[in-house]
């Protein structure tokens, strides 16, 4: 297609002006793959339109929520006759009893949830009542998986494989980051040695069960049952962060997928069907620590707001019919598939890692396999920006970082996913050319 991009251009311009870098959210502002974004100004089914009316196959998909499509009917009604009541009331409602109710016939390690309005705003509210239930105040995370900005999530390792953090941005306290551990992922000797190192100490490790924010990196054989084994014989609490994987990877999450329960669970994205929300909950012998049955607090005005528990209430009931995940399983495998076939074919078979877990899959450009972050920091940014780049003038919009997810929704069709293949192959013969020259320069 020829991309048109004045308009873009423009309204670029002008969000520069008085948003900070033109976006709300950084990755949104194309600094890791180059040019100007383009301005959305509808979307419907599996694509996206700009402003200067170029159509693209979407698979960011608001980085998740959107698996049944945008502009979801079903979704768009239940929001509109819950906005004809009211848009919040900062008061009970049976909404959002009903949507707690579903959640928790999904995921048996949940008796009880409390909703929140981020995913960002749940990780921080399960790492504190971890603590709170728990007595302790040290938390470990892994390298690249990401859990919100809150203060005590934006650590990176030290030096070693186990160290107390140091901040990853400025403005983050160095004695919030000292009481988090930073452990690479899929690596349970790691993780044992820091619950060794801090015997007694470990309040919890949070994790995504599947890794999604580096990139989809799956937990090795093992692994998650590895560190429920080790949470278990060190007091400690297993946080699983599925603000990504759940009702995404299977209708009880990566927790069902794996056969791993963990003790808390961090939820967001698709249970509010594309409108802000969070949830964060467990079994109710811990979730009772939680004001106002405990002393450990937490609030917020627009919390179960009745617009998010519809439009979640209709996603999950959706998502709950039969066939539904097994129809989204074959669509994704044929495009990590197709992916895979045209980087061969561009004769890059060996120097593409494709991987996938149910509907959400990454390209990296690196030697397979990719199991955690030191491995996709290996991955070359450059021939990631070039596909990229080639895939958006080809009509497909993918994630503009080469660190993030693509997601598959049941409004893809057959159609979009060998547009998108064909679109692939001409996209990594780009790539291969400045691998190739980078090669040479070297």
């Amino acid at each position: 297609m020829v991309r048109r991009t004045e308009k873009s251009q423009a309204a670029f311009e002008r969000a520069r002006k008085v948003l900070v870098g033109g976006v709300n959210s950084p990755v949104r502002a194309f600094t890791a793959v180059g040019g100007t974004p383009p301005v959305i100004v509808k979307a419907k089914g599996s694509t996206i339109t700009d402003v200067d009316d170029n159509t693209y196959i979407d698979y960011v998909g608001s980085y998740g929520p959107a698996i049944l499509g945008h502009a979801s009917e079903e979704v768009v009604a239940a929001i509109n006759k819950a906005a004809q009541r009211g848009t919040t009331f900062g008061a009970p409602t049976e909404a959002e009893v009903r949507l707690a109710e579903a959640i928790i016939a999904a995921m048996p390690s949940l008796e009880k949830v409390r909703f929140v309005s981020s995913g960002t705003e749940a990780a921080m509210s399960a790492v504190r009542l971890g603590r709170g239930a728990t007595g302790r105040s040290k938390v470990i995370k892994c390298a690249g998986c990401y859990h919100g900005h809150a203060d005590g999530m934006l650590v990176s390792a030290g030096s070693g494989a186990a160290t107390l953090g140091v901040p990853s941005s400025p403005g983050v306290p160095d004695g919030t980051a000292a009481d988090t551990i930073t452990v690479p992922y899929n690596n349970l000797a790691a993780v044992q040695q820091a619950m060794r190192d801090n015997d007694g100490q470990v309040a919890a490790m949070i994790v995504e069960p599947v890794a999604a924010n580096m990139g989809v990196v799956p937990p090795a054989e093992g692994y998650l049952l590895g560190l429920r084994n080790l949470c278990d014989t060190h007091g400690a609490l297993l946080i699983f962060d599925e603000v990504i994987t759940g009702f995404r990877v299977s209708p009880g999450g990566a927790q069902q997928l794996y056969g791993v329960r963990p003790d808390l669970t961090v939820l967001g994205k698709i249970i509010g069907g594309g409108l802000p929300v969070g949830a964060f909950g467990g079994p109710e012998r811990l979730m009772k620590h939680l004001a106002p049955e405990g002393g450990v607090y937490q609030a917020g005005t627009l919390s179960g707001n009745p617009l998010a528990m519809a439009a979640g209430l209709a996603t999950l009931q959706a998502l709950l019919a039969e066939g539904f995940y097994e129809s989204l399983e074959q669509l994704s495998a044929t495009l990590a598939d197709g992916l895979a076939a045209a980087a061969r074919q561009a004769g890059l078979g060996g120097e593409v890692c494709i991987n996938r877990v149910g509907s959400i899959l990454s390209c990296f450009f690196t030697t397979p396999p990719v199991t955690n972050y030191q491995d996709v920091s290996n991955c070359d940014a450059k021939a990631y920006a070039a596909f990229f780049g080639s895939m958006l003038d080809a009509g497909v919009y993918l994630a503009p970082s080469p660190f993030e997810a693509m997601f598959v929704s049941s409004a893809h069709s057959e159609g979009d996913i060998a547009v998108t293949v064909e679109a692939a192959t001409a996209a990594f013969a780009q790539a291969s050319k400045l691998m190739l020259k980078g090669a040479v320069d070297r």
